[in-house]
């Protein structure tokens, strides 16, 4: 296909990931969907670049060599795309740049099992009819108060000065570096013993430590519970309205999603990265690079089990 086609897949998107579907499975069929999209274009006619080759002087009786220039196919700008090239670059700068991602928890009340899930072996039943809305409210602002400390302590920051102060305002304290799960906010959307609904906003999990905070928050309402469904319903700057359905894993979608999340990605970066970002990489809507590399897609991840 045109460099104008493959200059169109450099950047970030997000697709649906469909609960049971491993995730390699998932990049490895929009990859495969992308190969197919490229293929099925009519490939453009190779450059030609001058080579000198070394051959016998034509009409010589003696072994004399000489340079001729020839012209051959240069394959420089073959297409091989693995990805969506210059877009691997900005999931660094997303993974520096600490962003949040919520999700949506479903917890059952009256049991425990070894791996936090519902469907695991089970460890213990108990009562919960002592469980009120209010208690568990209780134990969720104690859980996000504590957090808040530990990601001003991850942030290396000192709130007495004026910079961190503004940061803080503006929802931008970060850790510098790894750090362990840090939730920024939690609360209840939905109780009706045994079972609710949690929203949970946060930076650096997992879902074994997404489940084990349900197993936790049992413990404190003086019960036991485990995690029926984790539903990731936003990474960073992506959220679901943003994800690709498997339906539209193909090439013309995947080109349609870099260019519409190409500004936000670019001012989402460079609000939370400021002087650290190279803003000469930050895409814009006419984002345009004309060499190809390799790449990642993004997958907001749903289901409990992973």
């Amino acid at each position: 296909m045109g460099s104008a086609g493959l200059s169109r897949l450099h950047g970030l998107f997000a697709v649906y990931k469909p609960p049971g579907l491993k995730w390699k499975h998932l990049r490895d069929t929009v990859e495969l969907q992308l190969l197919k999209g490229l293929n099925a274009r009519k490939p453009p006619a190779p450059k030609q670049r001058v080579r000198f080759l070394l051959g016998p002087m034509e009409g010589s009786e003696e072994k004399e060599l000489t340079l001729t220039a020839t012209s051959v196919p240069s394959l420089v700008n073959h297409p091989l795309v693995l990805g969506v090239g210059h877009g691997c670059r900005l999931l660094t700068d997303m993974y520096n740049a600490h962003l949040t991602k919520d999700y949506t928890v479903r917890g059952l009340l009256g049991k425990a099992t070894d791996d936090f899930c519902e469907d695991g072996r089970l460890v213990e039943k108990t009562t919960y009819d002592h469980v009120t809305r209010e208690k568990l409210d209780r134990i969720l602002a104690m859980i996000q108060g504590s957090h808040q400390k530990a990601l001003v302590m991850y942030s290396n920051l000192d709130l007495k000065t004026q910079e961190a102060y503004e940061m803080a305002v503006r929802g931008l304290i970060r850790p510098m570096n790894k750090s362990p799960m840090l939730i920024t906010g939690i609360r209840c959307l939905h109780f009706a013993p045994p079972e609710f609904l949690l929203e949970v906003q946060c930076m650096h999990e997992t879902q074994k430590e997404l489940r084990k905070l349900v197993h936790e928050i049992g413990l404190e309402l003086k019960t036991t519970a485990v995690c029926s469904q984790v539903r990731r319903t936003r990474d960073g700057f992506f959220t679901l309205d943003s994800a690709l359905l498997r339906t539209q894993w193909d090439l013309h979608n995947i080109q349609d999603a870099i260019r519409a999340a190409a500004p936000q990605v670019a001012s989402e970066l460079e609000k939370s990265l400021g002087p650290q970002l190279d803003t000469k990489e930050l895409p814009s809507r006419e984002w345009s690079w004309e060499s190809q590399g390799p790449s990642s897609t993004l997958v907001p991840e749903r289901g409990a089990g992973h």
